[in-house]
């Protein structure tokens, strides 16, 4: 099925400008799905539009041809334009489907959309999937967090939708304010646009500050919505029915990549089947995860576990240390759950160095160093800082700052 729908595609694309520009002009079908290896491999910096609200250079087709139109973050300065026919957006629909199904939400469930509706992708097409589906949405945008919570006591919202780091923060709100979440009607939370879903300490702590069960979901605005939780909150499947993944090794030997045995870390390169109007062929995402074809899973598809680890342009390498910030939040989560923080990263003498400002006491501070040190064989500076100094996110949280840029 993956390999007639593929070459499918690959007719479809091969005379457009983009991918005939990209060495798929002359393509023919190809045989089986190792073929698929051939083709050349395509990245992000490829799709990025020439300037401030061109659309990334996959969206090929005429204007009039696209309904939706959304922006992630580009590397230019500029965010980047992403766009869909409606052919394309029922698709998506489709793929969030599994995503419900995993959630296991029902026509009764009431959901509580607690995401801006902003440009980003967020949760719009989870929105339209709902809405299809028949559930009730309570649309969250332009609100506080505290409204949002009493819009859940209100209207005895069972589902809610938003980031994992989102989720945590409501939980911080409902303490400041006495209130216990465990009394709302949230049964089933949909997390995505963070790793904490599928982050044990994250997805423990949720469930707890809840009562309520974490679904993971993984995405993005370029590709689509290609992942869903396994029912133990352990890992995501692929949707091998609407994406073809590979997991490959970059190195200095292999620079167009290499596949790797079940369990080893690689990049995760997908294609998506169904999305004609913005089509991604052998697309480097970028998230470094741990795949399993073989294993013991409800489902047949390819499973990650632990979800998306960390991404390709985040791993900080400090002192020989391969430091994902994932793993720097799933320690913080340990010690204080709730708690915000900020890890920053500089060079000093040629070396990287990381630093983490936690807002909490010296105590929960001094356990988190040594936590640290234990795990990851390593000392970092860890600092107090007042509560409330840090910034807050409603979206992805961007914690890492960077100065080795400035």
């Amino acid at each position: 099925m993956q390999l007639k729908r593929l070459n499918e595609l690959l007719l479809q694309v091969r005379d457009r400008p983009f991918y005939a520009q990209h060495e798929l002009g002359a393509r023919g079908p190809l045989n089986s799905l190792h073929d698929l290896a051939s083709l050349p491999l395509l990245t992000k910096e490829q799709l990025l539009g020439e300037a401030a609200g061109r659309p990334a250079r996959v969206f090929d087709l005429p204007r009039i041809d696209y309904t939706r139109l959304h922006q992630t973050s580009g590397t230019k300065g500029f965010p980047m334009t992403v766009l869909d026919t409606p052919a394309d957006w029922a698709w998506w629909l489709n793929c969030w489907d599994y995503v419900l199904d995993a959630a296991e939400v029902e026509q009764r469930d009431v959901a509580m959309m607690a995401f801006s509706f902003g440009p980003f992708i967020g949760f719009w097409t989870a929105n339209d999937a709902l809405v299809r589906r028949g559930t009730t949405v309570v649309p969250g945008g332009g609100m506080t967090s505290q409204q949002r919570i009493q819009m859940i006591f209100d209207h005895r919202c069972s589902l809610l939708c938003c980031t994992p780091t989102y989720a945590l923060h409501l939980g911080a709100v409902a303490d400041k304010h006495d209130i216990d979440l465990t009394k709302t009607a949230i049964r089933r939370i949909i997390v995505a646009g963070e790793p904490g879903g599928s982050t044990p300490s994250v997805r423990n702590r949720l469930e707890t500050l809840w009562g309520a069960k974490v679904i993971d979901h993984t995405g993005a605005s370029e590709v689509g919505a290609w992942g869903f939780g396994n029912s133990a909150g352990t890992g995501i499947h692929v949707i091998e029915d609407e994406f073809i993944a590979e997991l490959l090794r970059f190195d200095i030997d292999h620079p167009a990549g290499i596949g790797v045995e079940d369990g080893e870390q690689a990049e995760l390169v997908l294609t998506s089947l169904g999305r004609f109007g913005g089509p991604v062929i052998r697309y480097r995402t970028g998230d470094i995860v741990c795949g399993y074809r073989n294993h013991d899973q409800e489902c047949g598809f390819l499973f990650l576990d632990g979800g998306v680890l960390g991404r390709v342009d985040d791993m900080m390498v400090i002192r020989g240390v391969n430091v994902f910030p994932s793993s720097i939040e799933s320690m913080v989560r340990e010690i204080t759950p709730l708690a915000e923080f900020r890890m920053i990263i500089s060079r000093v003498d040629e070396m990287d160095q990381l630093a983490i400002e936690l807002e909490s006491d010296q105590a929960s501070v001094a356990k988190l160093s040594d936590l640290i040190r234990d795990r990851l064989a390593m000392r970092v500076s860890v600092d107090a800082v007042a509560v409330g100094s840090l910034p807050r996110f409603e979206a992805k949280a961007k914690r890492l700052v960077d100065l080795r840029k400035i």
